[in-house]
């Protein structure tokens, strides 16, 4: 079952995208997102609590703000399951493309989005802070709806 997000959820996605990603956002960097207009998630999960989509929507444009799945359930397909209801919702919505940014070394992230249709439009480099201050570049991806 995919669920909306809700700006009450902000402790749960905050924990989710701290198994995801070195500088996680906050609960309150969360219920902040969902507040705001345009802005939508989804969670989903066994118990409603291993992954969620956080979307963007401006007019006939969208971004994913982030994606994340607890490390025990990956490769379960919730990903392309959250990502596949996000963009069917923007769609319905009248949004005409979606991009994203994802690191260029991530390589499950990015055979997720090339098998929705993303593609890949551009480079932000030294988009990614790292460890030891350090950059890492980002594939900027963009999809029709």
């Amino acid at each position: 079952m995919i669920v909306p997000a809700r700006p009450d959820d902000g402790e749960l996605l905050a924990e989710i995208h701290a198994t995801s990603f070195p500088e996680p956002w906050t609960a309150a960097d969360f219920a902040q997102f969902l507040r705001q207009p345009g802005v939508s998630g989804w969670v989903t999960g066994e118990d409603l609590a291993e992954a969620f989509i956080l979307m963007r929507r401006v007019a006939e444009e969208a971004e994913v703000l982030t994606l994340a799945v607890t490390p025990a359930m990956r490769r379960r397909g919730y990903a392309a399951r959250l990502l596949t209801h996000a963009l069917e919702d923007l769609r319905n919505r009248g949004t005409a493309s979606c991009y994203l940014e994802v690191a260029v070394d991530n390589a499950a992230a990015r055979a997720l989005y090339e098998s929705a249709g993303f593609a890949a439009c551009g480079t932000r480099r030294g988009y990614y802070e790292r460890a030891g201050g350090s950059r890492g570049d980002a594939v900027v991806m963009r999809r029709d709806l």
